[in-house]
């Protein structure tokens, strides 16, 4: 389970994967415009390691000039719900953590 949630879960990865399962195939500028918090650097690393990792299908059309497309595979589209939870999880619990935090400090 760990090199799988490892996938998902590393550092970007999750916030790409949404931007793909909910907007479709994108160009790498169109990533970046919807992800600007993230280099495009470190967009190309995680990008890499999705394709790797089957996550993330990458197409390459011999135009000129060259266009690149990524969009989210099906393993990744399987994860739509798994998001879902996880922001309505958010939603009903980041006052508390909140308050959490600010009691530790």
């Amino acid at each position: 389970m760990a090199p799988a949630v490892d996938a998902v879960f590393n550092k970007w990865t999750a916030e790409i994967l949404w931007v793909l399962i909910h907007g479709g195939r994108q160009r790498f500028g169109e990533l970046r415009g919807r992800l600007p918090m993230v280099t495009a650097k470190v967009l190309a690393q995680r990008l890499r390691q999705l394709e790797r990792d089957g996550l993330v299908l990458r197409t390459y059309y011999a135009e000129v000039p060259p266009r690149v497309e990524y969009e989210a595979t099906e393993p990744a589209q399987a994860l739509a719900p798994v998001f879902a939870a996880l922001g309505t999880w958010a939603e009903e619990n980041s006052a508390q953590i909140e308050a959490a935090r600010a009691a530790y400090a």
